[in-house]
């Protein structure tokens, strides 16, 4: 069942930066169906069991039943997968994949790349998941095939798209810390065309963020958000198609302990896609996008700065069918621009990368070869390339190997930062190592995967560099890992359960702490989801825990290990009509995942849902 079949299904494509997604539904005129099919690990469309990287699939039904909080939530205790966040809902959280950088990470949200070209990460928690209708995680290095940033891994955030020709819905909800929710849409697909247009908002009290000393307001901290997505595509004949995608989130959040205490933000991408297709043997694309982060920041009242950042995107990509393999060949632009009350040296960077990748089986072993040439206005050429085989060694036991490299290009900040940055960065980068081995089997499937991976040239401060010091090449990263994947069903309860074991060691003598655990990393984490339906009732649980982690490189500040608890219920009222009811952290943990940033404890949400065609 591990076996490449219908080569056919990989014309379909997904495009990072400026490329959008497309899939086998597109060629009958509908929106794309990603029900069962990865897009992430090859640019081009696989089912689950065909890939040979290491993906974990979120898909909306999973969403609806775990009934999360927030898109960190939602990703807490994944496997891989590390979160820190400074101080509740719609606060800054960074997500560290197999123990590499909050900025080591891609992400994408319909096939466009997000985030700040000065900070270097992704807003994820600007993203509501009433907006989203699947996550694809690949861990691994893959700047092969995505250029800079997919150093840990590539995150694909996929928005809500129709199943059927005509789908209302609409959702209130309630909760505690004065939280309220709304969400409606409407979304259709039939003959040549689709659409989908869903609207989102919610609105919090939150709680205190910040417990240190410099807490200049010690009251509860409130986050709202507005989001808006709009997309739509068709099929123009028997050989083009097209789609065009907007996605957008305004967010106001209130803050602790800096120097703003209150900030509004936008999250953007705006995407179009034109593909031409003479049949399963080739297909061909072009789109192009842009992207935005912007936030501007209020202190007291008064306005106090702004950091926007831009990128155009575009790109073109031909999956060509050759004996009985599949070469695709591809070209991506991008051009980053920053504006705002900082003036940066430089505020304008270009990147151009051209990559190939061959993808083939041979009887009961698969192939997967890429390598990519990224040529950057700032520090050069960047050559990266990776190779993945598969072996199926029996119908249902599969063995994997992989080995790559990647690269991270510095962030505005760290390259031109008024009295910080230093304009002779170069790129941090990685050589990585894999083997795993995964199984299908009547009662469930399972999958293991030990890894290394070797950072050279890591990005971190030196005191010797100048008056005040500044950011330089000099630190070194080995990262082992090993992580456990489960699903199966024990006596009628659907059972998932991931569990990771990480090594994130420092490795660089200079720094003075070589031996020391990478910051905000912990070494044991893991989750597991308990669910069961009986008629119109659903009940499920959720445990998701993280060993002690530190805050500092000097390993100095210890954060102990937590263990949480949610639960959640649900009744069809009818077909159309759901009540849902969460309880979250139900033993009302106390815990930091940054130090001095307070969690929030027990909370509780009631949802009615509305969506007749289910």
């Amino acid at each position: 069942m591990f076996r490449r079949r219908a080569l056919a299904a990989a014309c379909a494509l997904v495009f990072p930066g400026a490329l959008l997604v497309s899939a086998p539904a597109l060629a009958e005129g509908a929106a794309t169906d990603l029900d069962g099919v990865v897009v992430t690990a090859t640019r081009t469309a696989q089912t689950q069991d065909q890939t040979l990287a290491a993906v974990t699939v979120i898909d909306r039904e999973q969403i609806e039943r775990l009934q999360p909080p927030s898109l960190p939530d939602l990703l807490r205790g994944r496997a891989g997968i590390s979160l820190a966040n400074n101080g509740g809902p719609g606060k800054s959280t960074s997500l560290f994949l197999r123990g590499t950088e909050s900025d080591h990470v891609l992400v994408l949200v319909d096939g466009v790349r997000i985030g700040s070209a000065t900070s270097g990460s992704a807003a994820l928690q600007d993203i509501p998941v009433e907006q989203i209708e699947r996550i694809e995680i690949v861990r691994g290095p893959f700047s092969s095939l995505y250029g800079s940033e997919a150093l840990g891994g590539v995150v694909q955030i996929f928005t809500r798209r129709p199943r059927g020709p005509f789908e209302p819905s609409a959702m209130l909800a309630v909760g505690s810390q004065d939280s309220r929710r709304a969400s409606a849409g409407v979304a259709g697909k039939g003959g040549d065309g689709w659409y989908s247009v869903q609207a989102a908002h919610e609105t919090t009290e939150g709680i205190n963020a910040y417990r240190g000393t410099r807490n200049f307001d010690p009251d509860r901290d409130g986050y709202r958000n507005s989001s808006l997505s709009v997309q739509g595509g068709y099929r123009f004949g028997e050989r083009w198609d097209g789609d065009l995608r907007v996605f957008r989130a305004e967010g106001r959040n209130e803050y602790d302990g800096g120097p703003a205490s209150e900030a509004d933000t936008v999250q953007q991408a705006v995407g179009g896609r034109l593909s031409y297709s003479t049949g399963p043997g080739f297909k061909l694309t072009a789109s192009a996008a842009t992207s935005a982060d912007l936030s501007d920041n209020y202190f007291d009242g008064a306005f106090s700065s702004r950091f926007d950042t831009r990128r155009q995107l575009a790109g073109l990509q031909a999956d060509i069918g050759a004996d009985g393999g599949l070469l695709t060949l591809g070209f991506d632009w991008q051009r980053d621009e920053v504006e705002g009350t900082t003036d940066y040296a430089t505020d304008v960077r270009i990147n151009r990368g051209a990559f190939a990748q061959w993808q083939q089986t041979f009887g009961t072993q698969s192939l997967q070869a890429s390598v990519r040439r990224d040529d950057n206005a700032q520090f050069g050429g960047k050559t990266t390339g990776s190779v993945l085989w598969g072996w199926d060694i029996t119908n249902a036991l599969r063995l994997t190997a992989s080995a790559g490299t990647a690269f991270k290009a510095p962030t505005f900040n760290e390259l031109y930062f008024p009295g910080y940055g230093n304009p002779a960065l170069g790129p941090e980068s990685s050589r990585s190592v894999e083997i795993g081995l995964r199984g299908e089997h009547g009662w469930g499937r399972w999958s293991l995967n030990a890894y290394q991976t070797r950072i050279d040239d890591m990005i971190a401060y030196d005191a010797d560099l100048g008056q005040f010091g500044g950011p330089n090449n000099i630190d070194r990263a080995r990262i082992r890992g090993l992580e456990g994947v489960l699903g199966t069903t024990v006596a009628g309860w659907e059972l998932a359960a991931t569990a990771t074991l990480l090594d994130p060691e420092n490795d660089a003598d200079v720094s003075g702490y070589r031996g020391n655990v990478l910051p905000r990393r912990a070494r044991r984490s893991g989750r597991i989801d308990l669910d069961r339906g009986f008629g119109a009732l659903s009940v499920g649980a959720s445990v998701t825990g993280a060993g002690a982690r530190y805050d500092n490189l000097a390993n100095t500040r210890r954060m102990g290990g937590y263990g949480l608890t949610d639960l959640r219920v649900g009744y069809a009222l009818s077909p159309a009509w759901q009540l849902r009811l969460s309880l979250d952290n139900v033993f009302d943990k106390r815990y930091e995942t940054a130090t001095f940033y307070n969690q929030p404890g027990r909370q509780w949400l009631l949802s009615l849902r509305w969506r007749p065609n289910d």
